[in-house]
């Protein structure tokens, strides 16, 4: 009876739990940590139903009494409808066209507060509607919470990244289910030099509680909820002092999977930045959901409410300044190289995959085990990496690199925040997870990965060579894109906005084009186990001119994975000697 209670108790864990909760990661970098002094800010839109498209709306004039459609951002249901602003900004996905961007992370949290009848607003459509009414992530800040409480959440806790061309936030909230309407939030300004991350678990723990949220005031780097530790009193989430209060303790208790699903992710981006994250054995064992209980936390603090005390820090200073590069390299991570790295156990097959086919756990013998759950994956709609230079005009500045499908083999293509349209290669409707379509971005990035995760160590090489490639063109090119771009917004600011246009949308669109012609070039290459000989990207022939390729190489499974295949099979596979 209690093997069938634990296997009940699993299988509602797969059809309730898991697959909410685990998904999207979210990397912070302020200017000071950044080599080229941007603010850049990623998102990793994970879900299995979600496509890879960009989403773009124009800046408008409102008349008194229009309406906004409010429309759920999962499920695409209309949640309801609020009251429109006289003016809002052109939005390219999630960056507007002052540089201000948004990413987020589902962490879930307490599940009584899961739920708020009446909610109009979920995460997604704050994240619009936020941009479409604020110029810096302050502003932000001020708008989300404040629409929250006018018209309720109808989501469950997030942590949001929220950044401009001069500053770094990141906001966690959690709605007040059914005791209240609104939601009880905190935001902490990212220190200028520091690095931060969230991945789908409350990372805010203490902070410094504010008598009132001053927006005007530059010095003020916190904002909360002014009832953000009394509801949690008077609710009996919390007993303890006001100044032990932990936001992500008490909102979203830890447990085995908030370390090992989520903060790992995180972990792997700081140590591979930050030599104490990297060299302190507390941290690693944090990763792998080993909790410690001390009197003290990592930082020295006293620890009186006995929560874990090995967790990572809120931020660390990099050990040198961060490229975008880096940035994009840590979005493309599968703890490579660490405790945690997955090619090398037998899951990852002959071919060293990286990746495991979902569930995340499943049960042998009546033991639980479990699938890493990495930054990239293969569930991945879209990721981006937006970027915001403060040294540059607002529409010229913000760059959006937008990437689609899972980001290890994605190629992040550059749009400007100031741009009048998009690509149409990336545009909302140009196919859908269930509609095929030969000129999406989304479909022709699949095909290339889905064919690479079947010989990862074989194929996927030649993709991150292209990918490197393409990408430190588009760096030369955008070099020259914003000495003229910048030239123009001095005589003409529409002129400007028209020749970043031009390049945002030639260059996505090519991409799209030249990516299909290497999706076709990968699939004939190694198509049926083999290995056909080339330069560069070309196939070449047997030296008779008759199309016929010369006599490709077959590596098979390698000595290793031959190894393992003859356990267990006798001599079923033996071949007698003569």
């Amino acid at each position: 009876m209690a093997k069938r209670i634990f296997l009940l108790t699993v299988a509602i864990n797969f059809l309730f739990g898991i697959p909410s909760v685990l998904a999207c990661t979210n990397f912070i970098v302020t200017k000071a940590a950044s080599s080229d002094k941007s603010v850049m800010i990623t998102y990793a839109a994970d879900s299995h139903t979600r496509y890879g498209a960009i989403a773009f709306y124009p800046a408008a004039d409102h008349k008194t009494g229009d309406m906004c459609e409010v429309y759920h951002y999962e499920n695409g249901k209309l949640l309801g409808k609020i009251p429109e602003v006289a003016h809002t900004y052109s939005v390219v996905q999630f960056m507007n066209e002052y540089q201000v961007a948004i990413g987020e992370t589902t962490f879930g949290g307490l599940d009584s507060l899961g739920r708020q009848p009446g909610a109009i607003l979920d995460y997604g459509s704050l994240m619009k509607i936020g941009l479409q009414r604020s110029k810096t992530a302050r502003e932000m800040i001020k708008v989300i919470t404040g629409l929250i409480e006018e018209f309720g959440y109808a989501s469950s806790g997030e942590s949001f990244s929220i950044s401009d061309a001069n500053e770094a936030w990141i906001m966690e909230l959690i709605g007040k289910g059914k005791y209240e309407k609104g939601a009880v939030w905190v935001a902490r300004l990212i220190p200028d030099g520091f690095v931060s991350g969230h991945a789908n678990h409350a990372r805010i723990t203490t902070f410094p509680f504010q008598k009132s949220n001053n927006w005007e005031n530059p010095n003020q780097t916190v904002y909360h909820s002014m009832d953000v530790i009394s509801f949690a009193k008077k609710n009996g989430f919390y007993k303890g002092s006001d100044e032990s209060f932990s936001f992500s303790d008490v909102y979203n208790p830890l447990d085995f999977g908030g370390a090992r699903f989520c903060d790992a992710r995180v972990w792997s981006f700081f140590r591979k930045i930050n030599k104490e994250i990297r060299e302190n054995a507390d941290y690693t064992k944090y990763a792998l959901g080993q909790f410690a209980y001390n009197q003290y936390l990592m930082d020295g603090s006293k620890n009186p409410n006995g929560f874990v005390s090995n967790r990572l820090p809120l931020w660390v200073k990099p050990d040198s300044p961060v490229t975008r590069q880096e940035v994009m390299a840590a979005m493309r991570d599968h703890y490579e190289d660490t405790p945690l790295d997955m090619r090398n156990d037998l899951g990852a097959g002959p071919f060293k995959s990286p990746y495991r086919w979902r569930p995340m756990e499943f049960v042998v013998d009546s033991v639980m085990y479990l699938n890493e759950r990495a930054v990239a994956t293969q569930q991945t709609g879209y990721s981006f990496v937006a970027q915001s230079r403060n040294w540059l005009p607002d529409p010229v500045g913000g760059i959006f690199w937008f990437g689609v499908d899972d980001a290890d083999g994605c190629v992040y293509a550059p749009m400007f925040c100031g741009v009048n349209e998009i690509p149409k290669s990336y545009t909302i409707g140009n196919g859908s997870m269930i509609t095929w379509s030969e000129t999406s971005a989304y479909w022709t990035f699949s095909q290339v990965n889905n064919w690479a995760y079947s010989r990862y160590n074989l194929i996927h090489p030649e993709i991150e060579k292209y990918q490197q490639q393409l990408e430190k063109q588009f760096a030369t090119e955008i070099e020259i894109v914003d000495i003229q771009a910048s030239e123009l917004f001095k005589e003409n600011q529409s002129s400007a906005r028209e020749y970043v246009t031009s390049y945002s949308v030639f260059t996505g669109n090519k991409l799209v084009s030249d990516w299909k012609t290497f999706y076709q070039y990968l699939f004939m290459k190694y198509i049926d186990g083999n290995v056909k000989n080339s330069e560069g990207q070309k196939l070449l022939d047997n030296g008779n001119g008759r199309n016929i390729p010369k006599a490709p190489s077959q590596p098979g499974y390698g000595k290793e994975w031959e190894a393992i295949m003859i356990q267990g099979t006798k001599d079923r596979l033996k071949v007698p000697l003569e």
